[in-house]
């Protein structure tokens, strides 16, 4: 199957990312190279982008499609916490500009193997890494009725956690629970079917918790920000696309920490803290898809655009 996969607010994120031909860019989440070809197009001889992506077949794909641009790209497989130490293997101190595109990519969904989509009967999966032994299989047969609740209220936002939690801890005293249609199944039964007829489908949100759970998509997440704002040279900026409210909020309070990091209560004259801002927001309101883009791919239509300028004297 071709990696297939619309690129979300390119222009808005190609425009924001400021790009320089002589400039070194990372894309931390490479997918099927769609916002990376953009990138290096306005590369010069002197340019230079980092491609990573924990998805082998992804991995794949970009490098045949960035291969006209030769070393200018170096292509890694592994996970974007990582940057870091990717940087230092390169010999690279400090970057241009960073883009995170978070989320699953059209290809994974549309995949069914992946076991990504609630829409297509296949095995429990749900890995981004498929060098990764736990798939999404562990997850619904071996964690506790508690432990169920927890990630399906606090990474599904799901209201029926509970019920689904139970449902799922009973089913599975019978038999394991294989595939997404059996997930789908119980899913169906454990909300009131007045509820069920009359929102989207029933199983989004406990999928989206499970994927977040198995991934650690919110932890690295919040362990990468900082960092990548300490990685950008002055003047660069970090630009992240987000897809639900959770990575959303994350994003927006750590951009918010780093420009006013100052800890001293509002009432003291001078501040004693001594955290100094880090740069800027440039989003004070995220950037949203326009209503052309929403209609012509509907995976855009909860897509935002944050973004962050580091200071010109840090």
């Amino acid at each position: 199957m071709e990696f297939k996969h619309t690129s979300v607010l390119l222009d808005e994120t190609i425009e924001n990312l400021n790009i320089r031909p002589d400039g070194v860019y990372m894309d931390g989440t490479l997918g099927g190279a769609g916002h990376s070809k953009e990138i290096a197009k306005r590369l010069g001889p002197d340019g230079h982008l980092i491609g990573i992506d924990q998805d082998g077949e992804a991995i794949i794909t970009a490098k045949e499609r960035l291969a006209d641009y030769g070393d200018r790209i170096t292509v890694v497989r592994d996970n974007y916490q990582n940057f870091k130490s990717i940087l230092d293997e390169l010999n690279i101190l400090q970057v241009d500009g960073i883009l995170l595109d978070l989320g699953v990519s059209s290809y994974q969904l549309d995949n069914a193997d992946r076991g990504f989509t609630y829409r297509v009967d296949a095995p429990l999966d749900m890995r981004m890494d498929d060098r990764q032994t736990k798939t999404a299989k562990d997850i619904v047969n071996g964690y506790t009725e508690q432990e169920l609740f927890h990630i399906l209220k606090e990474y599904g936002e799901e209201r029926f956690a509970k019920s689904i939690a139970y449902h799922i801890v009973k089913y599975r005293e019978k038999k394991e629970i294989e595939t997404t249609e059996e997930l789908n199944d119980i899913i169906r039964g454990s909300i009131p079917a007045k509820v069920r007829n009359a929102q989207g489908h029933p199983s989004k949100q406990t999928f989206q918790a499970i994927r977040i759970e198995l991934n650690h998509e919110l932890e690295v997440l919040t362990n990468s920000i900082d960092g990548m704002i300490d990685c950008l040279k002055p003047g660069g900026r970090l630009c992240i696309i987000t897809f639900h409210s959770l990575e959303d909020r994350i994003v927006k309070n750590a951009f918010r920490k780093n420009e006013n990091p100052c800890i001293c209560p509002p009432n003291f004259p001078v501040c004693t803290c001594g955290r100094k801002s880090k740069g800027k927001v440039i989003t004070r309101k995220p950037i949203l898809p326009t209503e052309e883009e929403m209609k012509a791919n509907s995976r855009s239509k909860s897509a935002k655009l944050r973004v962050f300028e580091k200071g010109m004297n840090i």
